[in-house]
């Protein structure tokens, strides 16, 4: 075996935590990945990794062997992405992130569509709420929400995601319905807490006027499908994503609240390593979800 597909290997290794996993990705077995890492150690004549019973840690002359190991990598990759050309079929191992709870409403049923459509390819998806180091984690492209912050990271925008505000037709019955952004003080909010400021609606009035408004309620969770379960039961009035509140919406199950106002909109983005040399496996993707997310996606 050449000493580029030992780096691969290793690096692999040292992303993935495992010597299986690591074989699995790459489609070896872990007794060539751990006999590969061995010998480069035994050329190199210095140890790369400590191995214990909960996986593999870099040592300090292995996180600077890695660091140099990782960018010949992305150079090959990325150099070989040009010569097949752009509209090459996509192959190999795509490693993808996304947030929980859009990346398992939205992301999942279409990169199972996207697997189908290209037998050639693997994917690997990762959900995660918080940040993530696309470099340091191995994402090929992460799909990103709002407004991205300046960074060496090459990004391409895909749609918007927008918000609805929804009660159920039996809380506004009883509770009455709003019909501007001030009556909202006097309603129970259901609070999505994983936005910044959650205590504080942004919309804007019918004259496009941005309105903030201070909101407060007895029911508060992380959770989206949470969220929709307490208004859908009566219990206040929820801004959520329209792609959550979609289904509900059709059924009558919960119904729009000050339709004349506009919502929260975000933009929707993919990221990615670098923008230089952009394999074409990425590309192909990036592609594939910027046809989706034109027009009313959320209703598709």
């Amino acid at each position: 075996m050449d000493r580029l597909q030992a780096m691969e290997m290793f690096v692999r290794v040292v992303e993935t935590g495992s010597f299986s996993r690591a074989a699995r990705d790459l489609g070896s077995t872990q007794p060539t990945v751990t006999k590969q890492v061995a010998a480069t150690e035994a050329r190199l004549k210095v140890r790369l990794l400590n191995r214990n019973t909960r996986g593999v840690s870099l040592t300090e002359a292995g996180a600077l062997y890695y660091e140099k190991c990782k960018a010949i990598v992305r150079e090959v990759e990325e150099a070989d992405s040009v010569v097949r050309g752009r509209q090459a079929e996509p192959q190999g191992l795509l490693r993808v992130g996304t947030s929980v709870a859009f990346g398992r409403r939205v992301i999942v049923p279409l990169a199972l569509e996207y697997m189908k459509r290209h037998p050639q390819l693997r994917l690997d998806l990762s959900f995660e709420d918080r940040y993530v180091d696309l470099v340091a984690q191995g994402i090929d492209v992460a799909i990103r929400m709002g407004q991205l912050a300046d960074s060496s990271l090459g990004a391409r925008f895909l749609g918007v995601n927008p918000w609805a505000m929804v009660a159920s037709p039996a809380y506004l019955k009883k509770h009455g319905t709003p019909k501007q952004a001030r009556d909202l003080s006097g309603h129970a909010a259901l609070i999505y807490s994983s936005v910044v400021g959650d205590d504080v609606w942004r919309l804007r009035g019918p004259q496009g006027a941005p309105l903030s408004v201070p909101v407060s309620g007895r029911f508060r969770s992380n959770n989206l499908s949470a969220v929709l379960a307490a208004a859908r039961a009566g219990m206040g009035i929820a801004l959520m994503p329209r792609y959550v509140a979609h289904e509900s919406l059709a059924s009558g199950r919960v119904v729009e609240v000050l339709g004349g106002h506009a919502m929260v909109e975000q933009e929707i983005h993919a990221v990615f390593p670098s923008p230089q040399l952009v394999p074409a496996k990425v590309t192909a993707f990036m592609a594939f979800l910027h046809e989706h997310f034109a027009g009313e996606w959320w209703g598709r």
